[in-house]
């Protein structure tokens, strides 16, 4: 590949065999200036090595050719776009950006209005070369850590070992962020028929008319099975548990005939809090119902995006339905259905049209009466919950 002086010296003895003219004919043809060409031409005439100009021992260009840069011609211009990029980190609190899309469009016009006459193009360039570069927001901030986060995962990583190898079933849950029923724009892409594009509504106003979607999953670690109950209600801990039950009355059951105890392990927050009573409250009447001993172990506050059922089972219905609107209940469930993976993920869609309470409270008597056995390490995250008995721990 040539350099810029060797691709001016190869087009001026093109331009030179050519002969009158031939600069003009080069340069329709490479897109070169005629003037570059000219110059190219005036340093094959003065070729001979006693005459040549400064420039051609090992120079591309003579001393104070070329264009100058940007900040030399506008003094000041970098530091001018630098507090528009970032006016709270670079001191500049009055930036008419502050709260504007920092799109390279809306900077070069804040700087037109600074008096520095650039483009939107010079202004992409220019942040490049400042180390900016476009980024989405990164969801890694998970508020403040407690100190036996990382000695909680490693709890629940060996108790779930321990089940698996004594062949007790082992499930992740969570219930995944609610999607909009109906024809609204879904993010993604995905394969269609040219001629008949997937349309999708302009705006995202919810439909009255239709119910609300709220997937609430439990996922098989050792079967690597997985089942969603789409609830049309609302997100409670009365819910969280029939979708549990609902998992084990279709799947756990024929699949784990003789279990005597099942591990849970659900994020610290909402439907599934450590602290809800209303939740160890149901459980207790799921375990009474079953026979089985339910050992629930909670992930660490802040950390729900590293619960198993995210990344090996949401994560997957996500793609499945990229890019095409859930037009229907109906398609929301068979989306969730038609998941699989070639690894043996197998997902089943149920759809769950009971009516929950909300703002149901349990009395200190009442949940005095449910047999808890809190383990030694946080037992306010680790317990089991017996079919019956008396609170112990």
């Amino acid at each position: 590949m040539f350099d810029e002086r060797g691709r001016r010296l190869w087009a001026a003895a093109e331009a030179a065999v050519l002969g009158r003219g031939g600069a003009s004919v080069v340069s329709m043809a490479t897109g070169m200036s005629p003037t570059t060409i000219n110059a190219g031409l005036a340093e094959l005439e003065n070729s001979d090595q006693s005459n040549r100009p400064a420039r051609m021992h090992g120079r591309v260009r003579g001393p104070g050719a070329g264009r100058k840069s940007i900040a030399e011609t506008l003094p000041g211009i970098e530091l001018a776009l630098d507090r528009l990029v970032d006016p709270a980190s670079r001191g500049d609190p009055d930036s008419p950006l502050r709260w504007a899309s920092k799109s390279t469009r809306h900077l070069a016009c804040a700087l037109r209005q600074q008096g520095f006459a650039v483009s939107a193009m010079t202004v992409s360039r220019m942040l490049r070369k400042m180390d900016y570069s476009l980024r989405a927001t990164s969801k890694v901030r998970e508020g403040k850590r407690h100190p036996d986060r990382d000695r909680q995962f490693e709890h629940i990583s060996e108790q779930a070992q321990r089940f698996l190898a004594a062949g007790e079933p082992v499930i992740s849950v969570d219930t995944k962020i609610r999607e909009l029923v109906g024809c609204y724009h879904n993010a993604g892409v995905g394969f269609h028929w040219k001629a008949d594009p997937e349309r999708a509504n302009d705006h995202d106003l919810p439909d009255p008319s239709l119910a609300k979607a709220i997937p609430y999953g439990a996922y098989d670690l050792g079967a690597n099975l997985g089942l969603v109950n789409v609830g049309t209600d609302h997100d409670t801990p009365e819910f969280a548990v029939q979708s549990i039950r609902t998992c084990w009355e279709l799947m756990g059951r024929e699949m784990y005939p003789n279990a005597k105890e099942l591990i849970i392990t659900p994020d610290a927050g909402g439907s599934n809090g450590y602290r809800v009573r209303t939740l160890k409250t149901k459980l207790q009447s799921f375990a009474k119902e079953t026979g089985l001993r339910i050992s629930v172990c909670h992930l660490p506050p802040g950390s729900s995006k590293w619960n198993k059922i995210e990344h090996r089972m949401f994560c997957h219905i996500s793609e499945t339905w990229r890019g095409r609107p859930l037009v229907t209940r109906e398609a929301f469930v068979n989306l969730i259905g038609t998941t699989t993976r070639s690894k043996g993920l197998r997902i089943r869609g149920e759809l769950d049209s009971r009516t929950y309470k909300t703002g149901v409270r349990v009395a200190d008597k009442e949940f005095a009466q449910v047999p808890i056995e809190s383990w030694t390490f946080h037992g306010e995250w680790n317990y089991t919950i017996l079919p019956s008995g008396s609170r112990s721990g």
